[in-house]
Order: structure tokens, then sequence, then C-alpha cells
């Protein structure tokens, strides 16, 4: 039966993916991006498939923007937003890394908060929230991005017990290295703060680490799509859902916990 599926973070990578594929399948999505460009560039895709597709401007980090959900009235909303950031823990400037949580974190939070208000009264719903394999590893120069899935992944596994009982159904997907440009970016730029030329060798050597372990070998994001697709149809769901199923072995072997 087609759904009513909310997804923030819709202008790229995975949210981009699942908003055109689900759409292909007959449900109606409302697609969330945070700017004009993103809403022109999802509109244009495959118009002639994507009728079942609605472009919002929703910044989950604005209150004014986040009360739209409720005239939305989702069956299943997907909290994918995100914004990346590395560098070293002991140099990233306090207002940088509190900027990361404001997104990955209490704009999450906000809006994951508002959306299942109706679900509660009608006893039904599905919320899927985007973590990573960073929300249950963290590695050298992936700290300011990890630390907040961490905070993600809790949030996720307390919330599916506490609505649970109201009928509404909740789960996480943790997403290995996937080449969506998300990565790229993260590793490559982490600001203006970060200097390479200026850095200590041992700082330089971090985010040189960093690149080498989230951007080479990089997988087709089609297998992520193709598992938000599974969620939103499932009868059930388990609490972490890792994509691949094996990430967590193949990445403890690339960097062995200390």
């Amino acid at each position: 039966m087609p759904k009513t599926v909310l997804i923030t973070g819709a202008g790229s990578g995975f949210g981009r993916g699942a908003a055109i594929e689900l759409a292909k399948r007959g449900h109606k999505v409302i697609a969330a991006v945070l700017n004009d460009q993103q809403a022109r560039e999802l509109k244009k895709a495959e118009p002639k498939r994507t009728a079942n597709l609605t472009v919002v401007k929703l910044d989950i980090t604005s209150a004014k923007d986040i009360a739209k959900v409720d005239k939305l009235k989702a069956d299943v909303f997907i909290a994918n937003a995100a914004l990346g950031q590395t560098g070293p823990l002991s140099l990233i400037p306090l207002k940088r890394l509190r900027g990361v949580f404001e997104v990955n974190v209490f704009g999450t939070f906000a809006i994951t908060q508002r959306v299942p208000q109706a679900m509660r009264k009608k006893r039904a719903g599905r919320i899927i929230v985007t973590s990573s394999i960073g929300g249950v590893r963290a590695g050298v120069g992936s700290g300011p991005y990890t630390m907040t899935k961490h905070a993600i992944q809790a949030f996720g596994t307390a919330l599916r017990a506490e609505l649970k009982m109201f009928g509404v159904d909740v789960c996480l997907i943790n997403p290995g290295p996937y080449a969506t440009g998300f990565n790229d970016r993260m590793a490559n730029d982490p600001g203006p703060w970060f200097d390479r030329k200026k850095a200590a060798p041992e700082d330089v050597a971090v985010m040189d680490q960093l690149v080498q372990r989230i951007t080479v070998g990089q997988m087709d994001p089609s297998e992520v799509v193709k598992r938000y697709v599974e969620l939103v149809e499932a009868e059930t769901t388990e609490l972490v859902n890792f994509v691949p199923a094996d990430i967590v072995e193949r990445m403890a072997k690339s960097m062995p916990a200390r």
C-alpha cells in the first residue's frame, strides 16, 4: 500500500536517491531540501516518473520550518539530514563543533520529536533515523562527526522502546562509506580553521589517514537507497540496519579497536 513518506536531507546523497526511488514505487514522497538550488535540481530529476514527488524547503534547525510537518501527515518519516565535519579534536574550534551538533543532534531531535505527535494519536507510523557506521565506531580525524552519530544511535535506540507502546516503529540505518560525495567533502575540507601548511605533521597524518579510510574503496550508494526502500515497505524492522550487513566486521579489520 502506498505511503506518505517525509524525508529530510533529500537534496543530495542517500536522501535524494531514496526520495526518487520511493516516488517511482508509487509512494507519496515529501522531499525536504535545504535551499532553492537543491529544490530545482530535485524537481528536474526524471520528472515524468516522479509525479508522486513534492519538494519543500525545510531547515531542521529552524523552529518555524519544523512546525510545517504538522500539516504533512506522514506515515513514514526518514530523518536523513546531516552535516559532515572532520578534524583533530584537540584543535577544532568549539563553535564549529557546536554547529555540527546543532544540525546532526539537536535539529534531528527537534523534528523527530515533532513528527510522531500525530503518529502517537493514530497509533501507527514509522521513523527511520539515519545514523552511520560512525554511530558505533570512531576513528582518528572523524571525531566531530562520529560524536554526533553516537548521540543519534542512543536517541534512536531509546525512542524505539518508548514509541513502541504507541504503535510507532523506530529503526536506525547505519551506512558504511558510500560514494555520494559526502565523505569526500568531509575528509578533504575540514574548514579554514585547519591549515595543512601550518599544522603539525602529526595532525596532517591524522587527516591523511582519515582520507584513506573513508574515501578509498567507497561503495555504490544504490545499496543504501535499496535498504531505505525496504525499511519503508517492511512489515516490521530491526533496530539497527547496517549497510552492508557486515560493515562492522570490515571496519574492525581496517581499523582495529584500541
